[in-house]
């Protein structure tokens, strides 16, 4: 059984709509997934359908922003119930959250020269969720930059004038809702934060005394040993092990849908705490 439990469609900032990510999913041997849309699960009847079509598994997913301390973190929630109560309203709180954020970035461009981007970028999602991409790609029609790359570059990564600090949820209240939602609080991609070995561990205490279930240890492709070391650090604070691509687009070869390592021996799969799949087995 090959699993993936992170991945992102067209209803967030992911390229590909949830039916082609499925069907991408299946051409990819994988028998298991989870769509894990940036705070919205506004793909998952899309995405469960289009499974079933294929035989595949879908597990309920999103991935929430959150801060830890001063930091900004992801969790991912997993077999979660997409028509909680708990679960719509923190929806609907990010997505007013990310509408403001994105009002503020189209602002400071404008005043770069860039003509009316926040409502080009809306068209250009097509009544998807909006972000720096869409952004990016009309800096690039604006003659403003030569390439997606350079507008990252020169505007919109860290630092830049479109890097707009969010206000997320404290990580607490995230892993609430996704309890209260019934489902698997997920600590995303840890070793992307580039923390100490110290704060990571405080960060990975803190997530597991405020409910937090599992560490995603996998996060598409990664160094040799890198899995292990934090499978074995998930075990130390009695948290299940999660893997995933976190795929996005096409063509990211780091980050490709079920193209990562198998999950370490010493792991405990968060695929366990779900009696129909742990009796499946699976190493992915």
């Amino acid at each position: 059984m090959k699993i993936d439990l992170h991945m992102h469609s067209s209803c967030s900032d992911g390229e590909l709509t949830p039916e082609a990510l499925v069907a991408r999913a299946k051409e990819a041997g994988l028998d298991v997934i989870a769509l894990t849309d940036h705070d919205t699960v506004e793909g998952l009847a899309r995405a469960r359908l289009a499974a079933e079509s294929e035989g595949l598994t879908l597990i309920n997913g999103i991935e929430f922003s959150s801060r830890w301390g001063k930091i900004g973190v992801h969790v991912v929630g997993l077999g979660l119930d997409a028509t909680s109560e708990a679960l719509q309203e923190a929806v609907a709180a990010q997505q007013a959250a990310r509408v403001e954020r994105n009002l503020t970035i189209a602002s400071r461009l404008e005043k770069l020269g860039a003509h009316n981007i926040y409502q080009r970028a809306v068209d250009l999602a097509g009544g998807t969720q909006i972000g720096r991409p869409h952004f990016a790609q009309l800096l690039v029609e604006d003659g403003l930059v030569k390439s997606v790359a350079s507008a990252f570059k020169k505007y919109l990564g860290a630092g830049k004038v479109g890097d707009i600090r969010q206000q997320w949820p404290p990580l607490i209240e995230i892993i609430g809702v996704i309890r209260a939602a019934g489902g698997v609080a997920v600590l995303a991609h840890p070793a992307k934060y580039r923390l100490t070995r110290t704060k990571l561990r405080a960060l990975i205490n803190d997530f597991t005394e405020a409910g937090g279930g599992a560490l995603e240890v996998i996060s598409g492709y990664q160094p040799s040993g890198l899995a292990r070391d934090l499978a074995a650090m998930a075990n130390e604070a009695g948290l299940a092990s999660s893997c995933g691509s976190d795929f996005h687009r096409p063509g990211g070869v780091w980050q490709e849908l079920g193209r990562f390592e198998a999950m370490p021996t010493n792991a405990r799969p968060v695929w366990s705490l779900w009696p129909e799949l742990a009796a499946l087995g699976g190493h992915k």
